[in-house]
């Protein structure tokens, strides 16, 4: 209960929950100040900065003697927020960096995103201190909620049919790269164990995960009813009960998503710290620096395009990432159209095949051996026989020689935006925050910091609630 707020009416909704470990439903009524359901990176920031921000525990005191420091009670102990995520976060708690490889699924976050995190949730939480421990190349590791030491800052987007080319770097938006950037690239469960680390140190947080919310019901229509968040994704349970009508569409495009290795940028070149991303007419592919020698793919294609390459095999999907990110789209559409027939007549293409059909192209289309552009001698492109770069290597991402086993994967990409992301009438005292709301295509890389923004702007809210004494349900 929050004792300062007097006008908080509180009423218990049921939740029934089904256990997977147990292969049975079972029913649970529990009374709490906040119910969270999503255990994502915007469940876990929300639960993080609604369990410790400093003006709502000053509140408390002020508002209840029996409170104040020297009492027998716990003031955290007396906010009761509880987590229900349906996936088992055990995965996710014992998670642990292995040098030079990383996850396939990778985030970027806006200096926004990240004074979120550290401002509201790290700082006051950890004593304004993120502990790191580093990685074998030069990355870091997470000991309480890591940000890697590079920062991502320049941003090259360019068209696959004209070669009409943006580029963004933090000069440009006033900042300094060397201290801040534009943003900074993590491993999505890099993220979630330093929330879940800290929701540890929470005793008035109930955490309860590999339960699946199947319905909510109202028990007692007149009282209210402890506020409901919905971080549970595109297909939200709480949306469901709340009713709250959302119009979207799929785009009838798959994200690849991997880990490539590649070489160190010469002695001539800067550090791998800039993004490239090149729209073709099939779908946008982006390569996110995240070490020296390695960044993070998401290539969004058609899917028969996406499950031919990933059946290819990974050799054949570095080179086509190579190819896709230096050859015209004519050639392109060739190499995948040569994929697609050796798919359905049952002999996946092969990567020496791939080689001799890129450089055939490359002769073609005229391009010079020694070009940035020309990936049919890869092998060759080594850090000891680069000598001086070609004058058109900082146009285009490293030369992928490799990719980390087992982390070639895709899935659908769609878009869906709800009409409301605050329940009425039968759903009130119910608002949706993350993908539970919006989700959209990752090509700037925005899905999650916008859940981050949700939460940032909730977490403001129950806080001014708190303030002025009101239900922190409406």
């Amino acid at each position: 209960m929050l004792r300062c707020s007097p006008a908080v009416a509180r009423s218990c909704r049921r939740l029934l929950l089904s256990r997977r470990l147990l292969s049975s439903a079972s029913s649970q009524c529990e009374e709490y100040d906040v119910v969270i359901v999503g255990g994502g990176p915007a469940g876990l920031a929300l639960a993080s900065a609604l369990g410790m921000d400093p003006v709502v525990l000053h509140v408390l005191y002020m508002s209840n003697a029996s409170l104040l420091p020297g009492s027998s009670q716990n003031v955290r102990d007396n906010l009761k927020i509880s987590l229900i995520e349906a996936g088992d976060l055990s995965k996710v708690r014992e998670w642990s960096p292995v040098d030079g490889a990383f996850s396939n699924r990778c985030i970027s976050l806006t200096n926004a995103s990240q004074a979120f995190l550290k401002g509201n949730v790290t700082s006051h939480a950890l004593g304004c201190a993120t502990e790191q421990s580093h990685r074998g190349d030069g990355g870091t590791s997470p000991v309480s909620l890591h940000f890697p030491e590079t920062y991502s800052t320049p941003l090259q987007v360019w068209d696959g049919i004209t070669d009409a080319r943006i580029h963004f770097s933090a000069s440009d938006l006033g900042l300094d790269a060397n201290t801040q950037g534009m943003s900074r690239i993590t491993e999505n469960i890099n993220l979630q164990r330093g929330l879940l680390r800290y929701l540890n140190t929470m005793p008035d947080l109930h955490l309860i995960d590999k339960t699946k919310v199947t319905s909510i019901v109202r028990e007692d229509e007149d009282s209210g009813g402890w506020p409901l968040i919905g971080a549970d994704g595109f297909n939200s349970p709480v949306r469901k009960y709340a009713q709250i009508p959302s119009y979207g569409w799929s785009y009838d495009t798959q994200a690849i998503v991997a880990t490539m290795f590649h070489p160190p940028r010469g002695p001539f070149q800067g550090p791998n710290t800039t993004a490239y991303q090149r729209f073709l007419p099939t779908g946008p592919i982006a390569f996110l620096p995240i070490s020296p020698t390695a960044s993070s793919l998401v290539w969004s294609t058609r899917p028969q395009i996406a499950t031919a390459i990933m059946a290819s095999g990974p050799s054949v999907v570095a080179r086509m990432i190579n190819a896709a990110y230096r050859l015209p789209h004519d050639s392109l559409q060739y190499l995948y159209n040569r994929i697609l027939e050796h798919q359905k007549a049952g002999t996946p293409i092969t990567a020496d095949e791939i080689i001799e059909e890129v450089r055939f192209r490359e002769r073609a289309h005229g391009i010079d051996a020694i070009s940035a552009y020309s990936s049919s001698h890869m092998m060759e492109n080594t850090v000891e026989n680069q000598g001086i770069p070609p004058t058109d290597s900082e146009m285009l991402p490293p030369l992928v020689t490799s990719i980390q086993p087992g982390t070639v994967a895709s899935f659908p990409l769609r878009f869906n935006h709800t009409e409301s992301y605050i329940g009425e009438g039968q759903g009130s005292r119910t608002v949706l925050v993350g993908d539970a709301a919006h989700t959209v295509h990752p090509l700037a890389g925005q899905g999650l910091n916008l859940g981050l923004a949700d939460v940032e702007c909730l977490a403001r809210v129950i806080n001014d609630a708190v303030l002025n004494g009101s239900d922190i349900g409406k």
